[in-house]
């Protein structure tokens, strides 16, 4: 399991763009999405360096500087904030966000950044299809206890529509099943089953609310 002191790394700051508000320290990651400017034309994009606070970005149009720009990014969710700078072949974007979500992206980018390195799993190994109930309750190691609904399942994992979002790599119960998270996305988080399972009726009676 992850602990805190890896996503503490990202507070490191360092002062850049001026008198623009210090950023933290990146990592190196390889994210897709798309991303909006400010006239709404949408395109590809890939994210090569990352931080709580900016991201950097390979990008077909690179818009201009203080323009407002909106990216949705596979593992990551939505980020908003201006381009601060221009680079070959795109753009480097501030991220604004609250307090709260810098805490979340660090989990997340601290998750992703090490992934590779601890062999962490995709959950992308088996067919996925919707589970005939789709209620069931999340349960942290705490004992805090939430309701959900189940998106997906396959025998190795299930994607889950939540309001709380537990950090990548925080281990969890759903229904009788044991897992972990491994991503989250706009409307809920990604698990990992501890172990994969036989058949999808199984996965279904131990994910299901008595």
């Amino acid at each position: 399991m992850l602990n805190s002191a890896s996503a503490r790394a990202f507070r490191a700051e360092r002062p850049v763009f001026g008198d623009d508000p210090p950023r933290f320290q990146r990592v190196k990651v390889s994210i897709l999405g798309r991303y909006m400017l400010a006239d709404r034309r949408e395109f590809p994009c890939q994210i090569i360096e990352m931080s709580p606070g900016d991201a950097v970005i390979i990008a077909p149009v690179s818009g201009l500087s203080g323009e407002r720009v909106i990216a949705y990014l596979d593992d990551i969710g939505r980020i908003e904030g201006p381009i601060v700078d221009q680079i070959d072949g795109g753009f480097v974007m501030e991220v604004i966000s609250t307090p709260r979500k810098r805490e979340k992206l660090a989990a997340q980018l601290t998750w992703l950044a090490n992934k590779d390195v601890l062999n962490l799993p995709e959950d992308r190994r088996h067919e996925r299809v919707v589970p005939d109930n789709r209620h069931s309750t999340i349960m942290l190691e705490d004992g805090r206890r939430y309701s959900c609904k189940i998106i997906d399942i396959s025998l190795s994992g299930a994607a889950i529509e939540i309001d709380v979002r537990p950090a990548p790599g925080t281990p969890l119960t759903v229904g009788r099943m044991r897992a972990r998270v491994t991503r989250h996305f706009e409307n809920g988080v990604g698990v990992e089953f501890s172990s994969v399972q036989e058949m999808l009726s199984v996965v279904q009676q131990n994910l299901r609310v008595d």
